[in-house]
């Protein structure tokens, strides 16, 4: 079996050899410039992890993977517009360095490239695999669509909470995982569990990245602690805390969140403690882990075969940073 960094390196010359015309020259420099500065790429090198463990990369492979880094590149340069970010992976993003209607332009035409992509698969289960593509695509916009409508709501469930963060990022490493399945031929039985097990492992991670803003360790994660807190974003732990039946508490956070004081990273993680989040956040990551875990337990592949996904699952989950 071929591993991550091997696999990485076959999508990245793929990727290099993808041209977009020259004219008109902002839109697709544009393009060209928010799939120049990088990113781990994990989305379509799950897509090739799956089809090299049940059969092998070919060329429809290597242009699904291109279509769903199209479409999550899409995806970033307009939610950069909503967030009204400066900057992505240290660069300025495309809106700061073009325009706002060339960014939104850029991300329609990538969008577009992507079914391009997947009209020209030659694989008889080319439909099958537009259809996982079509249901993930609109669940991306759905769970974008939560996070949006969460900036005006006081009192997040727990349970939209996760929903939210399950559409906007677990669903598509899911789909990635599942479309390499299907090139590769892979059972029913077999697609629901991959599909599960990225599921699984997008939730954790995106736990995981909440609990590391709250409790990490700055010289490993190289951000300073609390910063969401900082941002008054409503994280998992803010909406554990919300949830729970204890009003002095909860008012007392909300007055930490719509306040500036000096301590405010300190004295919002002190109620975190109190209620119980810190506890419970870290036993959600570990619950989502284990589940990813079992799935790829129930699959009929050899283990050798996916041995390269449970080891990159294990540094995605056991990271520090």
């Amino acid at each position: 079996m071929q591993s991550f960094n091997d696999l990485r390196e076959q999508f990245s010359q793929h990727l290099e050899n993808y041209s977009f015309p020259e004219k008109p020259a902002a839109l697709y420099g544009a393009c060209r410039h928010i799939l120049s500065i990088g990113g781990k790429r994990i989305r379509p090198v799950l897509c090739l992890m799956s089809a090299d463990a049940f059969a092998q990369v070919n060329d429809d492979v290597l242009n699904s993977a291109l279509a769903l880094e199209l479409f999550h590149n899409f995806s970033l340069v307009h939610d950069d517009i909503m967030d009204e970010a400066d900057i992505r992976r240290g660069q300025p993003t495309v809106h700061k360095k073009y325009s706002e209607p060339t960014a939104i332009l850029s991300g329609d035409v990538l969008n577009i490239y992507t079914y391009e992509l997947l009209n020209e698969l030659s694989s008889d289960r080319k439909k099958e695999i537009i259809s996982v593509f079509n249901q993930t695509a609109i669940e991306v916009c759905e769970g974008q669509q939560m996070d949006m409508d969460f900036e005006s709501i006081v009192d997040v469930k727990t349970a939209d909470y996760l929903k939210m963060i399950e559409l906007k990022t677990s669903v598509l490493l899911a789909a990635s995982l599942k479309i390499g399945a299907i090139l590769g031929n892979g059972k029913q039985e077999d697609l629901d569990a991959i599909y599960n097990f990225g599921r699984y492992v997008g939730l954790a991670f995106q736990v995981k990245d909440d609990y590391l803003d709250a409790y990490g360790d700055e010289s490993k994660t190289g951000k300073k602690v609390g910063g969401d807190i900082l941002a008054n974003k409503k994280t998992i732990f803010y909406c554990y805390c919300t949830d729970q039946d204890n009003e002095e508490l909860v008012n007392k956070l909300l007055e930490q969140y719509n306040g500036k004081a000096d301590n405010k990273v300190e004295a919002t993680k002190e109620i975190y403690d109190k209620l119980g989040a810190r506890d419970y956040v870290y036993k959600l990551k570990e619950d989502y882990s284990n589940k990813a875990f079992a799935e790829l337990d129930k699959m009929s592949l050899p283990k050798e075969s996916l041995q390269p996904l449970k080891e990159l699952a294990t540094q995605l989950l056991s990271r520090e940073y």
